[in-house]
């Protein structure tokens, strides 16, 4: 953690946006190492992800956003709650995170212009439009509100389930985030794992152009929800993933 609050704080300014991307990508895969949890990837696209596109993931731990990032470095739209958390707070926010407050309107199209702008610029934004955390079992209505500037910057949305489960195949709740449980109790049940398991199943990529938003919110959740009610027991390491970490 102290590793990555100084490389925000002391490289990031000093380098590019591909050296700042490579440094997220490789703490972001260490840190998973540490907490034993092996990442898996299906449907990886040949050419990777290029810019002006929108992730849109379900959400089920403080942990996505490293799973995320170990693969494809994003600036994420997050809870404004989240910066003033210790530690990690300064961490995401130095990765570049954008900070909605939930409920207020106007909050919104503020954020809305930023990631517009950001697409525009050639980032790859990622975004939980569930809104909040679930318990990885039923996913929760997707909301449209955010995949506007991916319509407007003529973009494209990334669908991506994320699933965490145990070295046999059965879901894993210990990372989960949902309702009530404190970020010190999911930490303790994480490093309490002897090993997981993190399926991330890269979905066919939508068009945003000329979309409603609406629409477009739909077709993405219905993406990830087809793969959520799968099998969960994913590729044998080192075998069929498309893309190991």
């Amino acid at each position: 953690m102290l590793q990555g609050l100084a490389t925000t704080a002391l490289v990031f300014p000093l380098v590019g946006r591909a050296r700042r991307q490579a440094l997220i990508r490789r703490w972001s895969a260490a840190l998973l190492a540490i907490l034993h949890a092996e990442l898996r990837i299906n449907g990886w696209p040949a050419d990777g992800i290029a810019g002006n596109v929108q992730i849109v993931a379900n959400h089920i731990s403080w942990l996505d956003i490293f799973v995320i990032n170990a693969v494809q470095p994003s600036r994420f739209v997050a809870k404004a709650d989240l910066a003033r958390w210790p530690l990690l707070g300064r961490l995401i926010a130095g990765v570049g995170t954008l900070f909605i407050e939930r409920g207020r309107g106007r909050d919104a199209h503020r954020i809305s212009g930023h990631v517009r702008a950001a697409l525009a610029a050639g980032d790859v934004i990622a975004i939980f439009p569930e809104g909040k955390t679930g318990d990885g079992r039923a996913l929760l209505p997707f909301h449209g509100s955010l995949l506007q500037p991916a319509i407007d910057a003529r973009g494209h949305v990334q669908p991506m389930a994320i699933r965490y489960c145990g070295s046999d195949g059965a879901r894993c709740d210990s990372p989960g985030y949902a309702g009530d449980t404190k970020f010190l109790t999911s930490l303790w049940r994480v490093l309490g794992e002897h090993r997981m398991v993190v399926l991330l199943d890269v979905a066919r990529p939508l068009p945003a152009e000329g979309r409603h938003r609406r629409r477009l919110a739909r077709e993405a959740e219905d993406a990830i929800r087809q793969v959520l009610a799968s099998p969960s027991s994913g590729p044998a390491p080192g075998t069929a993933a498309d893309r190991p970490v």
